[in-house]
């Protein structure tokens, strides 16, 4: 059953993010019309256009679709957090006492009722829920999935549920209602309250998003309301660096099991014979359902091992066979910018890209960019995300980049925010210890890596639009060490 049949018309404010588009990509398959507003042209709204959806560039009322404006009763308005408080359209559908939904609140909407995986954490949601749902479709488990980056496997940030018609073709016992939807439970203006899953994850409860929050304390308090709404009967899945108190915070009869990749840190579910081999982990599981050794993930960093720990058992206790579970591992390759490969050469050259956007974020990456290049010279280059978390977290920023033998800072990226006097990359340059950095403009950084071959490694990081370096950059590299254009 649709839950939001009674529109059949749905219109989106910020259709270009990355939960937005996943949103429309299932009204439009579920049949309803679908509009979208954003400000930037980018791959992924160029990708919405070619699939149908119309999309426009310019804040202006005029430019929002007939069918909206003529269909009030009929249209849902969904709106992402960052749309700004003076937008013309935003204000005029207000004006017009049009049903406005938050993007968690439709998200909420969509899953009530349904067996729900939601992936919280202050990083790590994006990949964990994309194994997740990678494990069960590659398993051939029927399921769902809401996803905040492209799945390499799926190509999309969409997987879309089937219908009980299609469930009856392929013989399935399960309804509609027992097909589990994976989501990414958003800790960002307290989204993921809008959420009362059956499988829970929360992969780390660090300090972040203290523009909304104040202090970690009120985050983790989030937190703890969060895997309080976990239904009974359900599971908990608790990272090691995780706070532990949110053990304490679940309804009775809510299984809790911790992780990480030693029995220490994870009693219930860890890894033992882990060891790095060329761009695989290599690794045992144990956890509830037993030992599965031999596993192999495509996708390097100690982090990703935990994240597929914890993103097997969630797989595993929605239907997920044991025996299927090595071959679903092997097969996975990972999210757009998440540890991705634009460039390799041999054994002793790479260029990576990572959306890394938070100090432990970055620390776990390039420590796993050490342990699969010991000893080659590393150079990162690296957009800070929001004036306000480049404020709060300065002194860890410059500690976790410094594992770089070259750092190349861009300017902050704003995002939703203006601007905070004070506040620029430079508090991160003066506290750097990395023996080579410079703060330079994204036409410098390619002139530089045109015209300097000192490293062996290349990074770009950052969750704003330093990816719209990497085609140039991927084309240099490919000149240096193959002689040919990408």
């Amino acid at each position: 059953m649709n839950p939001v049949a009674q529109f059949p018309y749905v219109y989106f404010l910020g259709i270009g993010g990355i939960g937005m588009s996943a949103l429309a990509r299932w009204f439009r398959a579920n049949g309803h019309r679908v509009w979208g507003y954003d400000k930037t042209r980018t791959p992924l709204t160029e990708a919405l256009e070619a699939e149908g959806i119309q999309v426009h560039y310019a804040d202006a009322v005029e430019h929002i679709a007939p069918e909206v404006r003529e269909n009030k009763e009929k249209t849902l308005v969904v709106l992402t957090p960052a749309i700004p408080k003076n937008h013309q359209e935003w204000a005029w559908l207000q004006e017009q006492n049009y049903d406005i939904r938050k993007r968690s609140q439709v998200l909420g909407l969509l899953t009530a009722g349904r067996r729900t995986v939601a992936v919280a954490g202050t990083h790590g949601k994006t990949t964990t829920s994309s194994m997740v749902a990678h494990l069960l479709h590659h398993a051939g488990v029927p399921a769902g999935a809401f996803l905040g980056g492209i799945s390499v496997n799926l190509g999309s940030n969409m997987l879309l549920p089937p219908t009980q018609e299609e469930l009856a073709t392929a013989n399935s016992p399960l309804t509609t209602a027992e097909v589990p939807i994976v989501v990414e439970a958003d800790e960002y203006d307290r989204s993921f309250l809008t959420l009362h899953p059956d499988v829970a994850i929360v992969t780390s409860t660090d300090a972040d998003h203290l523009d909304i929050y104040g202090e970690q304390s009120a985050l983790v308090e989030s937190f703890r309301q969060f895997v309080g709404q976990i239904k009974p009967g359900g599971t908990l899945l608790l990272n090691h660096t995780a706070d532990q108190t949110l053990a304490d915070a679940v309804q009775p009869g809510v299984r809790v099991m911790h992780y990480g990749l030693t029995a220490e840190q994870g009693p219930e579910l860890h890894a033992s014979e882990l060891k790095p081999q060329g761009h695989q982990f290599h690794f045992t599981l144990h956890g509830p359902q037993g030992t599965v050794p031999g596993l192999e993930l495509a996708v390097p960093g100690f982090h990703n091992v935990e994240n597929m720990l914890a993103a097997a058992a969630a797989a595993q206790a929605v239907g997920l066979s044991t025996e299927k579970l090595a071959d679903a591992v092997a097969a996975y390759r990972g999210v757009k910018r998440r540890f991705e490969f634009v460039v390799t050469q041999g054994a002793d050259h790479a260029y990576l890209d990572d959306y890394a956007h938070h100090p432990r974020e970055i620390d776990a990456f390039l420590r796993s960019v050490r342990a699969l290049y010991p000893g080659k010279r590393l150079r990162v280059i690296f957009q800070p995300h929001l004036y306000t978390r480049t404020r709060d977290f300065v002194a860890g920023f410059a500690e976790s980049l410094s594992l770089a033998d070259e750092v190349f800072l861009l300017d902050i990226y704003p995002a939703r925010e203006l601007p905070i006097e004070g506040v620029s990359s430079e508090l991160i340059l003066h506290q750097l210890t990395a023996p080579r950095t410079a703060l330079l403009s994204k036409e410098r950084v390619l002139e530089t890596a045109a015209s300097d071959d000192n490293f062996d490694v290349l990074a770009t990081v950052g969750a704003g639009d330093i990816d719209q370096l990497v085609p140039e950059l991927k084309k240099i590299l490919h000149r240096k060490w193959y002689g040919a254009e990408a």
